[in-house]
């Protein structure tokens, strides 16, 4: 689900189909800032990239002229949007039905179904132009521009890195299976699944923040390098967390939708995609500890928080 987050933007993960009617949908994090008057969207939430990552692909709003359910022009794509700008079409995926509304009543409100005078075109262009004079030249990046209907579209085309570039883009751009009680790509035959998918994790030497794949068991929560991944990195049984909860440290650490379980060696700081994935992940872990206890032995707890 969309939230807002610590500077008043609408985030959020999508699926877009960023070259038109090649019926491609790819993973993206998508930033509404009201005040600049634009749509972002990254590989990855720009909090976990590198300092200074770019930007895959950015609209402003001002181009928009309508933004409206797709699922009938794109039957095959479920809870598929479109965004018009011009004579360019945006196709996009969200995550549910809730999730499709919230979006494209958040875009349309946002942009106030304002469409930009042709003759604007040109000094749009040299604006996009100087725009990346200012940030200056990235060896490593090249972008293309198109006009379309009068509209300046800047996406960036290529990135250095090779084959281990295209490696870790892929990963990035796995639809997240927070949704699903297992990952078919993983035998589960003799595993009671409980929870799955992708969270961010801070690590313990470095302090660092990467994307894990979580995987919450009757007995164990494990995260591993991706979801491909046979072995965890590391497996948490649950007899030994103490608590899990929404972390209180969320302001000081400046990350959104922050929660940590607490174990007897350590607390493990953990971001979800969005606030609802939060909340869900609290909730199964609390279920999983006081199912683990045994019948009458579970204790009323308060909803987001579980002390053992």
């Amino acid at each position: 689900m969309p939230y807002v987050d610590r500077q008043n933007r609408i985030c959020g993960f999508l699926d877009i189909e960023e070259n038109e009617s090649s019926g491609k949908f790819l993973r993206r994090y998508f930033i509404l800032d009201t005040q600049l008057g634009s749509l972002v969207w990254y590989m990855d939430n720009p909090q976990n990239l590198p300092i200074g990552a770019d930007c895959v692909g950015s609209l402003k709003l001002t181009y928009i002229s309508k933004v409206s359910d797709a699922t009938k022009q794109r039957p095959k794509a479920e809870f598929c949007f479109v965004i018009n700008a011009g004579m360019r079409k945006f196709f996009l995926q969200a995550n549910d039905q809730q999730d499709l509304v919230e979006w494209v009543n958040a875009l349309n409100k946002a942009t106030k179904i304002t469409v930009p005078k042709s003759c604007n075109a040109q000094q749009n262009v040299e604006n996009q132009k100087a725009l990346l004079d200012i940030l200056g030249p990235k060896k490593q990046v090249s972008y293309r521009t198109d006009i379309i209907g009068g509209v300046p579209i800047i996406t960036q085309t290529q990135q250095e890195g090779g084959e281990g570039q295209e490696g870790s883009e892929r990963e990035l751009l796995r639809r997240s299976y927070s949704q699903l009680p297992y990952f078919l790509g993983r035998p589960t035959q003799d595993r009671a699944v409980i929870k799955s998918g992708y969270c961010v994790k801070q690590g313990a030497v470095m302090r660092n923040w990467k994307r894990r794949y979580f995987l919450l068991e009757d007995n164990t929560m494990s995260y591993f390098k991706s979801d491909l991944e046979k072995e965890p990195l590391r497996m948490i049984p649950l007899k030994e967390v103490h608590k899990v909860q929404e972390c209180k440290q969320s302001d000081i650490m400046m990350r959104d939708n922050l929660f940590e379980v607490v174990t007897t060696s350590r607390t493990f700081y953990i971001q979800a995609d969005c606030p609802e994935e939060m909340h869900s992940w609290i909730k199964a872990v609390s279920g999983a500890i006081v199912a683990q206890r045994g019948p009458g032995r579970s204790a009323a707890t308060p909803r987001t928080t579980l002390t053992v």
